[in-house]
């Protein structure tokens, strides 16, 4: 996910609550990005969390952070709170870079690299399992021997923030482990994940792990309620607690939920229907197929849709995730156990592979091979 202080030009503007300009850019901008809390200290929800993170950035020694827990619990929101707290309302400040690395094997690499004076931030895991160590390798070396020109900063080392950590393979891993241990004097990591299961245990061990939970469903209707009188908005305690449901505890998702809502709906109630994500509805027909149907032909049909998916750039590890949930809910009890092991065997081929279609594919089929060796025996 972008964050949220971008816009589409290469140069960010600055927040300033005293500027004009700004507020107007903030009406254009969607409920999540609006409303996302600027500092540690407005964070509504996890506050010991919070608490904590705000010790750590003001403590004489700041350690290198792995910041893990599920998507939409907030864990970006908190990072960019922490680089407040270390550096100040200058890394606000942003613009967008359009980096080129080169692998030894000559082959060129475009990575969008955000920064401020103080910190830099990457995905490195967009350029795709094996290229991933050449832009670790090359950019934090490069941020490592470069000292800090701000004289008057309140920390001399720099900050690398670094998206998706758990995408990362095992050779970029410990290319960043090594860089770790060369350089801490001049650089700091915060490594944000999903999970930490993923990460070598080198890694885990040079990092203070924090943990950033899901909020609770009560804690997610509160902050939707605050939104909706924000915005002014009619609230509905039943349509607010349908949507937390629905989320299921994603609070970026519930934001996006509740402003569609009120987009869609002049008049909205506890029986007004929630937008679906085009792609979940694609994935719930790629399941409604696999399940009426076990022919070659209706295979080529799925391969269209799940290939469709790739191209609009759905991870396929959540495409595997939700077709496997969905095929499991009308699947018979004898067989979960098998879809289950599958699934996640096709979901660790997919990390393997280059080619992730095969392995979905490969999955529909194995599915279609287990339901017709139940009904024949």
């Amino acid at each position: 996910m972008p964050h949220p202080l971008i816009g589409s030009t290469r140069h960010a503007r600055p927040i300033d609550d005293d500027d004009d300009d700004d507020d107007d850019d903030d009406e254009m901008s969607l409920f999540v990005d609006k409303h996302r809390p600027r500092t540690l200290q407005s964070c509504t929800y996890h506050p010991d969390i919070s608490k904590r993170l705000q010790s750590i950035a003001q403590s004489a020694d700041f350690p290198h952070l792995l910041v893990y827990g599920p998507s939409g619990a907030g864990k970006k929101t908190r990072v960019v709170g922490v680089l407040k707290a270390l550096y100040g309302p200058s890394t606000d400040r942003l613009k967008i870079d359009a980096r080129i690395f080169v692998t030894p094997s000559n082959k060129k690499l475009q990575v969008n690299v955000v920064s401020s004076n103080y910190h830099l931030e990457l995905t490195p895991s967009d350029v795709g399992s094996g290229n991933d160590r050449a832009v670790i390798q090359e950019l934090l070396k490069e941020v490592a021997q470069t000292a800090q020109v701000d004289s008057q900063a309140k920390q001399r080392f720099k900050v690398v923030v670094i998206n998706e950590a758990d995408a990362l393979t095992r050779e970029a891993q410990a290319a960043l482990r090594r860089t770790m241990e060369s350089y801490s004097a001049n650089l700091r990591l915060i490594l944000i994940a999903n999970s930490t299961s993923k990460i070598i245990s080198p890694i885990r061990s040079r990092t203070l792990l924090i943990r950033v939970p899901a909020p609770t469903l009560d804690q997610v209707v509160q902050v939707l309620h605050a939104v909706a009188k924000k915005e002014s908005l009619d609230a509905n305690q039943e349509l607010f607690t349908r949507i937390a449901l629905e989320s299921r505890r994603n609070l970026r998702r519930a934001l996006l939920m509740l402003e569609a809502v009120y987009v869609q709906h002049h008049a909205v109630d506890a029986t007004t229907p929630l937008p679906q994500p085009d792609w979940e509805v694609v994935v719930r027909q790629c399941s409604e197929e696999i399940l009426a149907n076990h022919t070659p032909s209706q295979i080529l049909s799925v391969r269209q849709k799940l290939y469709d998916l790739l191209s609009h750039c759905i991870p396929p590890s959540l495409i595997l995730k939700t077709l496997a949930w969905n095929l499991l809910l009308k699947t018979d009890d004898s067989l979960k156990g098998q879809v289950v092991h599958w699934a996640a065997f096709y979901e660790h081929r997919i990390r393997l592979g280059s080619k992730t279609i095969f392995h979905l594919e490969a999955f529909v089929v194995k599915y279609m091979r287990l339901v017709e060796q139940y009904l024949s025996g």
